[in-house]
């Protein structure tokens, strides 16, 4: 018989505390129980098969025990009620952020809906069970099976089965978003064995991370979904599981939630702590500097400050000075993502290397810096930076020099070796040498100055393109940078679209070169392909914004999700960063080490930061 492991979510065993527990907890360890006499036949023979566990992770062991329990950087105890209002920038005109189609905020598949699992944000990736009351999966990973709990109930009353899970899989694979098309993609078939019992066929996808991904999609229900209009813009509220409910949707203005009185998982251990307003209010607001207008005079509560120049010296007003609103810097010690400008290759002046990399030169990171930031920013030098992902400054080891060996013709030597970093400059806004150095590269592509404007030597065609923005922070960087490049003759047209307009471009790649970040986990996975796959560079709706179509870039990410120990894992990661480095997709920007936070005094959160940082979900309001 093969061998699976039994991860059962109540942590069950005869001498266990749910043992000794009342009789509810009784019978679901009898359930337990009963359930691995059926597989193994016997009680006691599935005790001795395999430890009892409650959670995956995508290497080794998850961190909590076998013991149900709440969450490692959650008050357990916090009180419950109140309100409490965040506030985004832009609009929105659908509530499914799953689709294509549309621009919506993620606070259906984050309140409304449920997953059967739940990832702890104080791991680089483990995953507990919610709606699954249990998993199993070999050591392989070649399959994977979720035992639901009977208990789970949308909010119609309508109980949660496996019907429900296959209709969600197989819509979010037909029309959801690319990310979700092509993991889903790689599953062989999906099996219902019972109404809470359903498996996944995942035998030759060689994807470490599949089972993962599974097991954290949301559950829309199937009977009060249309099939047909999934992939549809819809204003309407979906009925779900989860521990709210949406109770206001005013278009582009404001969408409220409340706190399900009936929530069937109010009692689980791995949800105490968590939701403990009774109402979220989300505003919406069209610019960043109505936002913050709005933040000062008390409209909502919580903001996460990602302006340093607006973090140095935008916060001396009443409510600060008085103690009504309180600033906090917490650490993030994730990996740190790439921020930067990015270079669309579909276009044909950016699609030799040696252009990119030469308008890297004109970035004077120092100047900007200095003079907008307030010196609180870091370089950004790789899509992992501040971690062991990174590949900078470290020489590849053995098993990077393996994976990276069929492809060393594509790499650039000195990010190879682990000796690049972004082009620094004098600080003084106009170094000469930067632009030596980047009319030098230019000239090796074909571009050649013809007095004041860079022309291609073949065709005459000046060098113009759009760089598109959608907020005044951005428009303000972006100025800085176009107004760099007229020194070597390239003209740069910095356009402000709205929202809406923005990301439907972006979906589309109707652009030149837009800002933008890709933020990272301390397991990088499945996503990676969505962002810098081939594969997805010419599919709409993707994150491969740069049009990035590179074996290997390809071989990596292959790589990466493959990998069955951490040692793999890090060499394929790194492997990945030097091979996007030497694509010179984007000319690399900054990051904040830190969270920067504002908040209503009457506020509260947990002592523990969690390893990806704080989000509202652990708060709590203080009692009067």
């Amino acid at each position: 018989m093969r061998s699976n492991f039994l991860y059962t979510i109540q942590g069950w065993s005869p001498s266990s505390p749910a043992a000794r527990a009342p009789a509810r907890n009784s019978l679901r360890g009898f359930r337990n129980c009963l359930f691995g006499m059926l597989l193994l036949g016997a009680c006691g023979s599935a005790a001795a098969a395999e430890p009892i566990r409650r959670g995956i992770a995508m290497h080794g062991e998850p961190a909590m025990g076998p013991n149900a329990q709440p969450l490692s950087y959650v008050n357990p105890d916090a009180p419950r009620g109140g309100r409490i209002v965040l506030a985004l920038q832009g609009s929105f005109d659908s509530l499914n952020p799953l689709i294509v189609l549309g621009v919506a905020p993620d606070v259906v598949p984050r309140y409304v809906l449920q997953s059967m699992m739940i990832r702890s944000l104080d791991e680089p990736f483990s995953v507990y069970g919610l709606v699954a009351e249990s998993v199993e999966m070999p050591e392989d990973r070649s399959e994977i099976i979720f035992n639901l709990d009977p208990r789970a109930r949308f909010s119609d009353g309508h109980p949660l089965t496996t019907e429900d899970v296959r209709f969600t899989f197989e819509a979010l694979k037909k029309d959801g978003k690319p990310f979700h098309r092509s993991t889903f993609g790689q599953v062989k078939a999906v099996e219902i064995l019972s109404p809470h019992r359903i498996r996944f066929d995942l035998s030759g996808t060689g994807d470490w991370e599949l089972p993962l991904i599974i097991a954290t999609m949301p559950i829309f229900a199937a009977h009060a979904t249309d099939a047909e209009a999934f992939s549809k813009t819809s204003l309407t509220a979906p009925i779900g599981s989860g521990p709210y409910r949406l109770s206001e949707v005013k278009p582009g203005e404001r969408v409220v939630l409340t706190r399900r009185s009936d929530y069937w998982g109010e009692d689980l251990p791995i949800t105490r702590g968590l939701y403990n307003f009774d109402q979220i209010r989300y505003d919406f607001y069209r610019d960043a500097n109505t936002l913050f207008e709005a933040f000062k005079t008390g409209l909502y509560d919580f903001r996460l400050e990602g302006d340093a120049s607006r973090w140095a010296t935008g916060y001396d007003f009443p409510a600060v000075r008085d103690g009504r609103i309180v600033r906090e810097t917490l650490p993030i010690r994730a990996p740190k993502g790439m921020s930067g400008f990015v270079f669309n290759t579909r276009r044909a002046q950016f699609a030799d290397v040696r252009v990119r990399e030469a308008l890297g030169y004109l970035f004077d990171f120092d100047w900007v810096n200095r003079n907008l930031y307030f010196g609180l920013l870091t370089r950004s030098d790789s899509y992992f930076a501040g971690s062991d992902l990174s590949s900078a400054g470290r020489p590849p080891t053995p098993e990077e020099r393996a994976l990276l060996a069929p492809f060393a013709q594509d790499l650039n030597p000195a990010i190879f070796a682990g000796r690049w970093k972004p082009p620094a400059s004098d600080g003084s806004g106009r170094d000469r040498r930067s632009a030596r150095d980047a009319l030098a590269l230019l000239a090796e592509a074909g571009w050649a100055l013809d007095g004041r404007v860079l022309r291609h030597r073949e065709t005459g065609q000046p060098f113009v393109f759009e760089l598109l923005v959608n907020s005044r922070q951005q428009e303000r960087l972006a100025l800085n940078f176009a107004e760099s490049l007229t020194r070597i003759g390239v003209q740069a047209k910095v356009r402000l679209v709205d929202d809406v307009q923005y990301w439907r471009r972006l979906s589309t790649f109707d652009f030149d070169m837009v800002q933008s970040s890709w933020s990272a986990t301390a397991s990088p996975g499945n996503e990676q392909r969505n962002r810098w796959a081939s594969a997805a560079a010419g599919r709409q709706g993707s994150l491969n914004y740069a049009g990035a179509a590179s074996p290997a870039v390809d071989a990596m990410i292959d790589a990466l999700l493959r990998a069955t120990s951490r040692e793999d894992f890090v060499a394929a990661v790194r492997g990945l960063d030097r091979a996007l480095l030497s694509g010179f997709y984007v000319v690399p920007l900054f990051y904040v080490g830190d969270q920067w936070l504002a908040h209503d005094s009457r506020l509260q959160r947990p002592e523990t930061v969690p390893l990806l940082g704080t989000t509202i979900d652990p708060w709590w309001r203080a009692r009067k």
